[in-house]
Formats: C-alpha cells, sequence, structure tokens
C-alpha cells in the first residue's frame, strides 16, 4: 500500500469532476483570487490615526489629500545621461515601453497630524473613480 497524500487544492479539482453543480463561493472563482469592484471610493477630508512622529506617537486627527507626483528634475543623473544618450544622430537610443497593462493606480492618501504637521502616506486598493470629501450616501437615497 503507497502513502498517497492529498492537499486542498487536489481534492477540491476532484469535487469538481464529479459534481458539476457545484459552484464557488460568492465573490470566488475557483482559479483563485477575489473579484474586487473597482466602483467609486469616497473618502473623508479629515481621519484620525495614528501619527509616528516622534512628537505624537498617538492618535490624532489628520488632513486627507491624495498624492501627486512631484515635477522630474532635469538635473537628475539618470535625465542627464538620457540627454547625453540622445543628443546627435542615431534616433532613440533606448526603448520605450508600450505594454500597459492596469488600466488603474493604486490610490496614495498623503495624511498630514493636525498637531505636529507631520506627514505620512496610506494606499489604498485600485479604484477607477476616487473622492475626497463628496455626499455620503445614506440608506435608501440617491445623490442625484
Amino acid at each position: 500500500m503507497s502513502n498517497i497524500s492529498f492537499n486542498a487544492t487536489t481534492l477540491l479539482n476532484a469535487a469538481r469532476v464529479f459534481c458539476f453543480d457545484l459552484a464557488p463561493p460568492p465573490g470566488r472563482t475557483f482559479e483563485g483570487g477575489n473579484r474586487r469592484s473597482t466602483a467609486m471610493v469616497n473618502v473623508p477630508k479629515t481621519k484620525k490615526t495614528y501619527c509616528k512622529n516622534k512628537e505624537c506617537r498617538k492618535h490624532t486627527l489628520h488632513k486627507v489629500t491624495q498624492y501627486k507626483k512631484g515635477k522630474d528634475s532635469l538635473s537628475a543623473q539618470g535625465k542627464r545621461r538620457y540627454d547625453r544618450k540622445q543628443s546627435g544622430y542615431g534616433g532613440q537610443t533606448k526603448p520605450v515601453f508600450h505594454k500597459k497593462a492596469k488600466t488603474t493606480k493604486k490610490i496614495v492618501l498623503k495624511l498630514q497630524c493636525q498637531s505636529c504637521k507631520h506627514y505620512s502616506q496610506h494606499a489604498i486598493k485600485r479604484c477607477k473613480h476616487f473622492e475626497i470629501g463628496g455626499d455620503k450616501k445614506g440608506k435608501g437615497t440617491s445623490l442625484f
């Protein structure tokens, strides 16, 4: 007699073969992973959360804004190297990326402590529409 071990995936696949009416639990797929909703996200303008600064180290009120990438510096080493390589004859010297896969970006919140003015960043899930301080939707009411 041989020792045969089964893991959960093997047993689940066997159950799918023999039970054709077996459906995945709500919000899940057999292939793995969650079906995440990329609906509208509404975040309040202020949030009470922990401040990591040495002066605070406690829960305080934070002002919430959305992180925005700064302007690229022309004097950065990589930009200077790229511009030097591009100059003169010879066309495009470095590969230009075209295979964009994602349709959304992860939203990053910038939290500023109201007491010590310390900034911290907090990434949230992906979403297509993001709003700060929008109207709250009550039960059984519409925003229109």
